[in-house]
Formats: structure tokens, C-alpha cells, sequence
């Protein structure tokens, strides 16, 4: 069932019905231009990742901002941006089975679709859906460089795919997927650099066989939030495909810089405001917000602008606080902002973006994605 808007434009932060999604309008629209400055010196592109917004109302933000275009992780998130009217979208992530790959194919008709493969099995049925629909699909090498997940191995292996789809009179070979999703939260800056670097060697020695090969690399993409901008001075990478920079979340957050002091110049845009619903004695309050309203897989979340109070677990329908002994207990029904500690499975629980600024309601915006698991 769809959840019915938890506002109306015009109301007051304080009258918004919760537990709900709120973007503060201000630091997310200094996030998208904070993002654009930091890449424009660099040559390097945008491809902005759609998991984290499922939003095609953000995707168009992102875009106008010079974007590129927009990567999603499933066959959903394609389908729901092409019809909000997306030109140009990556599934950064493998399709399997006949019925995805047609749905994908089907897509190219009203948008740029491409899709990546680690296997010639892979190929082969992305050929035949190609053929079967009589287009040309765009197909990415996902290289592994060093998470350990998806990917062929770097070098030999990666550059034999890429003549196979190159070969193919259905497929046209797009690049190279390098994603170094273990390094994104890594704490310190000489973790996360040791990682990337790790990517870039990998990424660069693949790029230079195929061009012994003959073949040309349009594409290089990866990179996210927590190490864009190792790779986008790397000299490989061409696309960045961060995505939670839109939103900066709690465990982003905690990323640290050569001082010690928190790396990241992006701000806490996204907020699950939540209610007060008990203060039964000093010390303890409990929020409408438990398991069902925010992801804790990354943490608890954090108390906006109140340090001196903790989130400390959670349940269905509960979040339970732990307040200091020198901080005023919130009264109840207060209103809290929570910044959730993984913002792409919070945004997950919701039908609505409610947009604030400066106390207001703005806007709603539908997370149109969102359950997209296919």
C-alpha cells in the first residue's frame, strides 16, 4: 500500500506526520553544486548513482548540473528513470535471466541504456536479447579491483570479454565498470588511498591492453562518495559514480581526513523526522522511528544538532534514547531529525521525499523506485 503524504506544502516542519523523509532543500542543492565544483577542474564526468535517490525528479537536478547521465544497480531503477525521462542511464551491475534482458532491451527505445558483464555467458544472452530485439546494446567489462564481488580479473581476462562483445555485430563494447566498493568507508585517508590506488593500477594496465588489442575504451566509471576524488585525479577514470553525496549520511560521516577531522565537505541533507511518543522517566525518550522507519545496518542514527543524545536501539516501532544527565529531556511529541547512518536503504522505506526549507514544507517528491528489487 502506498503511504499517503506525511505533508502538504506550506505546513511547518513541526506539523509534518511521522515518521518521514525530509530533505533539507538548502544543503542539498549545496551538495549538487558543492559536487559539480569539485569535478569541473578534473575533466572527469558524472554519472551519478540512482540507488541512493530512486528519484527521477533528482536525477534531473544532478543532471542540470552537468551530469551525464545516471547508473542504477537494478532492471527497476532503469525502467522508472527512462520513464521520468532519464536520456542516458548505466546499469552499473550484471542482468541475468531472458525476461530482465528484455525489459532492458525495450528500454532502448526511449533511453541510452548499457549494462555491464563478467562472464561470456553473460554475452551470449545479452546477444541474443539484443538480436531478438533488433538493436545494438552497449555492454561495460566489469573489471574486480579488489572488493571481491562482481569482475573479471584485471588484464588478460577483462581484455578477452571485451573482444568478444566487440565482436558482436548485436553489442558494441562501452568500457570498463572498477568499482572499489570495500574502500568507500574506510577510515582513514591512507586506507582508502591504499585501495584506490590498488584500482587505478588494475584499471590503467586493462585500459592499455585492450588499446594494444586495438580496441578503445570510451568508459572507466566507478568511484563513490567516500573516494571520487583519488580517482577522478587519477588520470584512468572518466565517469564518477557517487551517489550519497546527494544526502551525506552518518557513516560517511565518520570518514576522516590526514588530521583526523572529518573528510568529507558535503551536508547532512536527509533526515527521518521522527516524534517523541514516550519519556516515561529522566533519561529515556522513545521515537515513533525503529527499524521500519531507518537503516541501522551502518549504525544507529545520530541526533541532528543534539550530541548530548544518543540513539540506541531500535525495534519494529521503537528508538529508544539515551539522554545526558545534562541535557533538557525532549518533550513529548517533539519533533527530531535522525540522519540515518545508510541513507540508500532508509530512502528504501519510503513513498515520499518531503522537501523543507528554512522551517517550511517546499515540496514532495515521490521516491518513485523505491522496492525496486528486480
Amino acid at each position: 500500500m502506498m503511504q499517503p503524504p506525511p505533508a502538504q506544502p506550506g505546513m511547518r516542519e513541526d506539523e509534518i506526520d511521522t515518521p518521514a523523509l525530509v530533505i533539507d532543500l538548502d544543503a542539498f542543492e549545496y551538495n549538487l553544486d558543492h559536487m559539480a565544483a569539485l569535478l569541473a577542474p578534473t575533466g572527469v564526468k558524472l554519472r551519478a548513482h540512482a540507488k541512493t535517490h530512486k528519484s527521477p525528479v533528482i536525477a534531473k537536478l544532478q543532471m542540470a548540473r552537468g551530469a551525464v547521465g545516471q547508473c542504477v544497480q537494478k532492471t527497476t531503477e532503469a525502467e522508472v528513470l527512462a520513464w521520468g525521462g532519464i536520456p542516458d542511464i548505466l546499469i552499473s551491475n550484471e542482468v541475468v535471466g531472458a525476461a530482465k534482458l528484455a525489459r532492458v532491451c525495450a528500454l532502448s527505445r526511449i533511453t541510452n541504456i548499457a549494462l555491464c558483464v563478467d562472464d561470456p555467458l553473460q554475452v551470449a544472452a545479452i546477444e541474443a536479447a539484443a538480436s531478438d530485439a533488433g538493436i545494438r546494446m552497449t555492454v561495460l567489462v566489469e573489471i574486480d579491483v579488489g572488493a571481491a564481488r562482481c569482475g573479471v580479473p584485471a588484464g588478460p581476462e577483462a581484455v578477452a570479454l571485451s573482444q568478444r562483445i566487440a565482436a558482436s555485430k548485436h553489442l558494441r563494447f562501452g568500457g570498463l565498470q572498477a568499482y572499489q566498493g570495500s574502500a568507500q568507508h574506510k577510515r582513514t585517508v591512507a586506507e582508502r588511498r591504499t585501495l584506490i590506488d590498488g584500482a587505478i593500477d588494475a584499471s590503467r594496465r586493462t585500459v592499455e591492453q585492450l588499446r594494444q588489442q586495438g580496441l578503445d575504451c570510451p568508459i572507466v566509471g566507478g568511484a563513490g562518495t567516500g573516494t571520487f576524488q583519488l580517482e577522478a585525479a587519477s588520470g584512468v577514470y572518466t565517469e564518477m559514480q557517487a551517489g550519497s553525496y546527494v544526502f551525506m549520511d552518518a557513516d560517511y560521516a565518520r570518514n576522516l581526513d590526514a588530521g583526523g577531522a572529518p573528510v568529507s565537505t558535503f551536508r547532512h541533507a536527509l533526515f527521518v523526522l521522527a516524534t517523541v511518543m514516550s519519556a516515561p522517566r529522566r533519561g529515556l525518550a522513545v521515537l515513533d522511528a525503529g527499524h521500519k522507519a531507518v537503516a541501522v545496518d551502518s549504525g544507529m542514527p545520530t541526533l541532528w544538532q543534539k550530541p548530548d543524545i544518543r540513539y540506541v536501539s531500535a525495534s519494529d516501532e521503537h528508538g529508544k534514547l539515551d539522554v545526558g544527565s545534562e541535557t533538557e529531556m525532549p518533550k513529548l511529541g517533539e519533533k527530531l531529525r535522525l540522519v540515518p547512518g545508510h541513507c540508500d536503504p532508509t530512502v528504501d522505506k519510503y513513498d515520499w521525499y518531503v522537501g523543507v526549507r528554512k522551517g517550511r514544507v517546499e515540496c514532495l517528491w515521490p521516491v518513485a523506485a523505491r522496492g525496486g528489487l528486480s
